[in-house]
């Protein structure tokens, strides 16, 4: 829609912006609406700057550890105002983004030691009729070891 009211904006002086929106398929008084907004625009650009320089400023002071939550925390502390979606917002228009120094954990780790499963069908799941060949895997399987919720 804005690129429509942009093309508009440029191309009204030599074809009328009433063949423009009929052209284009866009309501005449949404693209007025639109041209009186551009001054909110440019001051919501602008407040998004200065806020871009704070995050940078915060971002920097923990050497690039901060990410969204922690940013909006510590702007808060400061006394600045800020929704967490807009600071979020702000952020990935610019590329900052927070460390991650945790190590991913694994829950599931394979028996070394155990021999491979054979294959006693070959990888092929033909069946000369129904019935014939029943195959299935079982990927939880409930025991009395560990934390199970298995009724005991």
């Amino acid at each position: 829609m804005t690129r429509s009211y942009r093309f508009i904006s440029e191309h009204r002086a030599v074809f009328g912006v009433t063949r423009l929106c009929r052209v284009l398929g866009v309501r005449r008084p949404g693209f007025y609406e639109w041209l009186a907004a551009a001054p909110t625009r440019a001051e919501r650009a602008k407040a998004d700057e200065e806020l871009a320089a704070e995050i940078a400023e915060v971002h920097a002071g923990h050497r690039g550890a901060y990410g969204r939550p922690r940013i909006v925390v510590a702007l808060r502390r400061r006394g600045r105002r800020v929704n967490h979606k807009r600071v979020g917002r702000v952020m990935r228009e610019r590329g900052v983004v927070g460390l991650t120094r945790r190590r991913r954990r694994s829950l599931t780790r394979p028996d070394a030691v155990a021999a491979p499963v054979p294959d006693l069908i070959g990888r092929d799941f033909t069946a000369p009729a129904p019935g014939r060949r029943l195959v299935g895997d079982i990927t939880y399987l409930p025991t009395r070891e560990g934390g199970s919720t298995w009724p005991r």
